[in-house]
């Protein structure tokens, strides 16, 4: 139940429906070009009246977060509170439903989602720029994860193009129920450096959508696959799945997706998969351009 004065913000998975790594900055840092869009499924973060900063998890996945002292959702609060000179503070409810370390964005989702919470909740208002420049602080996902719209992102993830709207479509993510370190996936890569290849137009049509994401790949899955075995079985599973237009794997992984026609069509196949593959999880959804 949602406490009055509330606010509460969506946080819904992101996937990369191409990621080629581009080159690689002397830092070690790797360069991207990465289209970007949001499934119609993810957490949710509630924010509360308080005299301090505080948070509590719930969800499929709360208790994994909840002995955290400092994870992302925190630390943007903190930030947040001391860019905007806030005395306040505020209770933060974190509802969990995304695997977590899965490819799909989940902790950098909620740390965009409550930078958009408590700026409603505190009345906040910074300038959509100043909060980028929060949400880069953050990590390398949160800025397009707080812009919120399809989007296509180039340097290490905090450039970003918009894209017109992608064609309606429905989304199967499946993960095999492992956590997969970004940073490892990385370390693991061995190239080769592929080209930015960005669509000269949005495609109308979901097949259209696929047979363009069917010449671009996402450069990261050799490097999870040796790392996470499973990723192979999960991608192998979803390619046999029927109705299923594309698969591939999503950021550094483990999660991986499929594209339907629509929704329904998704969902069904998330139901028969999840009935054949227990131990996986499974979800059906809308694969959206923009979330609120």
């Amino acid at each position: 139940m949602t406490n009055q004065g509330a606010a509460v913000a969506n946080a819904p998975a992101k996937i990369n429906l191409y990621l080629h790594v581009t080159g690689k900055r002397a830092d070690g840092y790797h360069l991207l070009d990465s289209l970007i869009a949001f499934a119609g499924t993810g957490d949710t973060i509630e924010a509360s009246p308080a005299d301090t900063i505080t948070l509590s998890c719930d969800g499929p996945f709360g208790a994994a977060l909840a002995s955290e002292p400092d994870n992302l959702v925190l630390k943007a609060a903190r930030m947040l509170a001391g860019q905007a000179g806030i005395a306040n503070g505020a209770a933060l409810r974190l509802t969990k439903r995304l695997p977590i370390a899965s490819g799909i964005g989940g902790g950098s989702a909620d740390a965009a989602a409550t930078l958009r919470a408590l700026a409603q909740l505190w009345q906040l208002t910074l300038a959509p720029d100043e909060m980028q420049k929060i949400a880069a602080r953050l990590g390398a996902d949160v800025p397009i994860c707080l812009h919120g719209r399809a989007a296509y992102i180039g340097g290490i993830g905090e450039i970003i193009a918009d894209t017109a709207a992608l064609p309606e479509a429905g989304i199967v993510l499946v993960n095999p129920g492992k956590s997969l370190s970004t940073p490892a996936v990385f370390k693991n890569f061995c190239g080769p450096m592929s080209a930015a290849k960005r669509f000269d137009s949005m495609p109308l049509s979901t097949h259209a959508l696929c047979e363009l994401l069917a010449t671009r790949s996402n450069d990261l899955t050799e490097a999870a696959v040796a790392l996470v075995p499973e990723i192979a079985d999960v991608l192998a599973a979803l390619a046999q799945t029927p109705g299923a237009l594309l698969a591939r794997m999503s950021g550094s992984g483990a999660t991986c997706f499929a594209l339907f026609d629509d929704s329904l069509g998704a969902a069904r196949a998330a139901k028969d998969l999840a009935m054949r593959q227990p131990s996986w999880w499974v979800q059906g959804a809308a694969l959206i351009s923009s979330h609120p």
